[in-house]
């Protein structure tokens, strides 16, 4: 199976690392903020978020790999003063200042352009972007990952190296 993204989109990848396990106070709430965000975020179909994957298995890691519709529509929901995001963030900021290196968070954010770009999942549920997005089968974009790699509008599979 493949995704059945199409056109641009972004990746947001933001998680969170307990540096000190016994100061809870610092990590709890930082850890439970997510959860408020994703369930406003996919309850709004013009949000942009498309659908999130919660990733666990580093020690003391948590983190979610998010797909977005665009950087605007992302940055839009970050700076939104009605969402939850602002003040889970300022609450943040405040706990960091006396935690002393407690928690850790981190965030990166990936513009990926049409036809570059390219998932298969074989023997797994709906997974990452395809579960974002939903799933067909390999051949319906290409039996090859270069056929399914070629920018739209390209004759040539081997237009994705470049």
């Amino acid at each position: 199976m493949t995704a059945t993204a199409e056109g641009d989109l972004t990746v947001f990848v933001i998680g969170m690392r307990v540096n000190r396990l016994a100061a809870p106070r610092a990590w709890w709430p930082t850890f439970r903020a997510m959860r408020p965000m994703l369930r406003e975020l996919s309850r709004d179909p013009d949000s942009g978020l498309l659908g999130f994957q919660l990733l666990l298995g580093l020690p003391r890691v948590v983190c979610t790999v998010q797909y977005w519709e665009s950087p605007e529509k992302l940055i839009a929901y970050a700076s939104d003063p009605a969402g939850h995001h602002r003040p889970a963030w300022a609450a943040f900021n405040r706990r960091a200042r006396d935690s002393r290196g407690a928690v850790g968070i981190w965030h990166e954010t990936y513009v990926v352009r049409a036809g570059s770009y390219e998932t298969v999942y074989v023997d797994m549920p709906e997974f990452g972007l395809g579960r974002a997005t939903g799933t067909a089968p390999v051949g319906r974009r290409g039996e090859r990952a270069a056929q399914r790699l070629a920018r739209p509008g390209s004759a040539d599979p081997r237009a994705a190296r470049g």
